[in-house]
């Protein structure tokens, strides 16, 4: 899963606004951004194989200390605690942080190959494989983030007569990545996908702060939990 994990993003967005949804977007992100850094470190490790799966050629065969599931627990823990003792962020509002890091392993069980380890490499592996069904794991996608766009976009307003067009335009070209995803070329080598993969969740979490300043959330439901 790629766009999909921002759903995640924007509804915890809506449930603690003070939180930055460039920041959430990383968050949800985490475990593949330091799987890219890993692999540049030479730390985890892929090969690309055209036609390994129907949705992408990557065969994800070595990356216990970002995919497995004790892994995941460990960068979400960390993850909050940063978020807690570096932004001083209620406790309520860390949690959440590091349960959309946590988010990324569980929306992946469905759609890997069995290549997410409990815990070291040699531990039993999750992974439902619907990527080798190209289309049903592209529906999972579009689930996914036309969730999370849907609340977000229906609980919040523009600041200013431009947000109203940037959101739009901002879900078009999420919602369009979405679904040119499985039809892309491969990378020429690991270190270039990683590179490419890298660049691509910086300039999404950028798109994600731009969002943030256009637009507004209205207040949560009497008796909902607080926002900040």
């Amino acid at each position: 899963m790629f766009i999909g994990h921002y759903g995640v993003s924007l509804a915890v967005k809506r449930l603690r606004p003070s939180l930055s949804l460039g920041g959430l977007f990383l968050a949800a992100q985490l475990l593949d951004v330091l799987f890219c850094v890993f692999i540049l470190l030479g730390v985890e490790k892929l090969r690309i194989v055209p036609g390994f799966t129907a949705y992408n050629p990557y065969d994800l065969y070595f990356m216990p200390y970002t995919h497995s599931l004790l892994g995941a627990l460990l960068w979400a823990g960390a993850a909050a605690l940063a978020v807690l003792l570096l932004w001083r962020a209620p406790a309520a509002a860390a949690a959440l942080a590091g349960l959309a890091v946590f988010s990324h392993f569980v929306l992946d069980v469905p759609v890997h190959t069995p290549d997410l380890p409990l815990a070291a490499e040699s531990t039993f592996k999750l992974g439902l494989s619907l990527w080798n069904y190209r289309f049903v794991a592209l529906a999972l996608e579009l689930a996914c983030l036309g969730a999370g766009l849907a609340l977000y976009l229906s609980t919040s307003r523009p600041r200013t007569p431009s947000g109203r067009w940037l959101a739009l335009g901002a879900s078009a070209f999420l919602l369009a990545l979405t679904c040119a995803t499985p039809f892309l070329p491969p990378p020429p080598s690991p270190a270039a996908f990683a590179v490419q993969a890298l660049g691509s969740y910086l300039a999404l979490a950028a798109l994600a702060v731009w969002l943030d300043r256009s637009r507004t959330l209205a207040p949560l439901p009497q008796g909902a939990p607080a926002g900040r």
